[in-house]
């Protein structure tokens, strides 16, 4: 297995971290906790492939996904599962392999999940909208030799070059997970319909297809399966700094933070919750709060490849939420949108809100349509990765990020020594103790080195302060990324890509905060001696190198730009003097 065995160090952060835990006194913020959440989760000694296989042993005909209408039993999800996992076994792949998904939501997703785990192998999920040169440098770290992609991501596999070795990629088409047209349950117009089903598919020549690998029958029963401490999932992250690194998650790193979910939505009942995949499932919220945790709940997974209010309206007709959770523009455009159609949002019970700050008027906005509140919460994929939140009650603040989730310990320490903690209520950087803490960086002991304490706490790289009751706010960021749409973009990487372009000699890439949250992606360019600035060329030649969200929004050609005595380009200087011009 792919087993991330303990040191004697990080051993011991664990008992200390659960030692701590139980002193209520150092925790004044579980009693702001909703009444029933416990102050600390049962830790997990089982793998998330013995919690899925529970989860179908138990729920059996009640559905577990539905696409465009479409159900599908949990009885038939471990059906699928197992046939899928015996086809990679046949194609070779073992214990500790990675296997590489590159997916939108769909109900093949959430097979190959839990196929690829159920051999002990690890999922490494990829952004299908990256383009061949954004995945390339991702392969090359992890080494994935199987691929499992949407039939549009497949030729951006293809383009790598010889060097990056692919054994097998299985293409996925989204319209065979469709039901009949005849018996399709949205009622969605016909020209919708067919721009819908145009968009989610291409052809893939040179691929095996998806049903071929669940043509050979069930995995034998007998096949081992992983233990608790194993490695489960690799996602790639800015993390603290710099450029994507692969965030290693453990099955009790997932699954703890699938139960500290669950102790959090206190109230939320097993087979009775609908579920809203409207997150990207390869992003680490959307893989926890569907793959994990909505599994864990037997809920019904109502899955979106991408986010549509005509397909969400439609879809509240049939199966109505009860667990809605987005970024704030996402919560904006579907009251809205369904304030204008008519279409209750009442089921709504449970909102989370994460990735962006969240505005007061998105909040007021929500609940005033839904059936609960809309709550901030705070994360990042090395703790895998919720790890504040505010609770479902009156004691929640708005404005905050909450406070920390059962089981969960935090410290404000020091910007320039993570031993060193500030006296309360004063700026520092918020570090992180518990089971949902990641293993560390996938190859690199450098970079893990940098996020990890040798204790064991967590460098969010995040600057906070905190109230006496442990509600914390942020107020800036160590790290300098970009968080547009809930994503995060590296400045370095947009950086590296203009500067491939002849006209720029240097470059500065930075984010301008909106009004109703998240940021734009801005760049100041120096150009080379004798060019014009061309907004247009400039974004197209980012449009052919990387995904659209980190495009920058605006580009600005500046004489010369601030630089340290390194001849280093100071970034937050360059953002101060050109915001005002903007």
């Amino acid at each position: 297995m792919a087993n991330i065995e303990q040191s004697s160090t990080e051993q011991s952060s664990t008992e200390q971290s659960s030692s701590e835990a139980q002193n209520i006194p150092t925790q004044p913020w579980v009693r702001n906790y909703q009444p029933g959440v416990p102050a600390d989760i049962e830790l997990p000694t089982e793998s998330l492939v013995a919690m899925f296989e529970r989860s179908v042993a138990e729920a059996g005909e009640h559905p577990a996904m539905e696409f465009f209408g479409r159900r599908t039993s949990y009885r038939e999800l471990g059906e699928q599962v197992e046939r899928a996992a015996e086809g990679l076994r046949r194609l070779g792949v073992r214990a500790g392999d990675r296997v590489a998904l590159i997916l939108p939501n769909c109900p093949q997703h959430v097979v190959a999940f839990y196929a690829v785990l159920r051999l002990g192998a690890v999922v490494v999920e990829h952004n299908p909208l990256y383009t061949s040169r954004e995945l390339r440098h991702q392969f090359e770290d992890h080494q994935a030799r199987v691929v499992i992609a949407w039939d549009k991501a497949v030729a951006a596999v293809q383009a790598f070059p010889a060097d990056v070795s692919i054994d097998h990629i299985v293409a996925v088409n989204l319209l065979n997970a469709f039901p009949v047209a005849k018996r399709l349950a949205l009622a969605l117009p016909l020209k919708k319909l067919r721009e819908t089903r145009a968009a989610l598919s291409a052809p893939a020549p040179g691929a095996m297809a998806w049903k071929d690998l669940l043509a050979h029958g069930r995995i034998s029963s007998t096949h081992p399966r992983p233990g608790v401490q194993d490695l489960a999932v690799i996602g790639y992250t800015s993390g603290t700094t710099g450029n994507p690194k692969g965030a290693m998650l453990t099955h009790y790193n997932l699954y703890a933070n699938a139960l500290q979910g669950e102790a959090w939505m206190h109230g939320a009942q097993e087979r009775k919750e609908i579920l809203y995949a409207i997150l990207p499932m390869f992003h680490a919220f959307g893989m926890t709060l569907y793959l994990t945790f909505g599994i864990r709940k037997q809920g019904l997974l109502v899955l979106f490849p991408k986010f549509d209010t005509d397909l969400v309206l439609a879809a509240m007709k049939k199966s109505p939420a009860t667990v809605y959770c987005a970024v704030p523009p996402i919560y904006e455009r579907t009251a809205l949108a369904a304030k204008e159609k008519g279409v209750s949002l009442r089921s709504c019970k449970y909102s989370i809100s994460g990735a962006m700050n969240l505005p007061d008027h998105v909040v007021e906005l929500w609940e005033s349509v839904s059936g609960g509140l809309l709550v901030e919460g705070y994360g990042m994929t090395e703790s895998s990765p919720v790890a504040l939140g505010n609770p479902f009650h009156p004691t929640r603040r708005n404005g905050t990020i909450g406070v920390p989730f059962p089981s969960t310990l935090m410290r404000v320490s020091d910007v320039d020594d993570p031993g060193v903690d500030v006296p309360q209520g004063e700026r520092g950087e918020l570090l992180l103790k518990g089971p949902q803490v990641f293993a560390g960086y996938w190859n690199n002991p450098e970079e893990t080195a940098k996020a990890l304490t040798e204790d064991g706490w967590l460098r969010t790289g995040d600057i906070v302060t905190v109230d006496p009751d442990g509600f914390t706010t942020i107020v800036d960021r160590m790290k300098e990324l970009v968080i547009t749409g809930g994503f995060n973009v590296s400045p370095s990487e947009v950086e590296a890509v203009l500067r491939l372009h002849d006209d720029v000699a240097d470059v500065a890439v930075f984010g301008k905060p909106l009004e109703r949250g998240g940021e734009m992606v801005v760049a100041a360019v120096v150009l080379q001696a004798g060019t014009s600035l061309d907004e247009a060329a400039l974004r197209a030649h980012c449009r052919e190198r990387m995904a659209g969200y980190k495009v920058p929004v605006r580009i600005v050609a500046v004489a010369d730009m601030p630089r340290s005595m390194l001849g280093k380009i100071l970034r937050k200087q360059v953002k101060e003097q050109v915001l005002p011009i903007l």
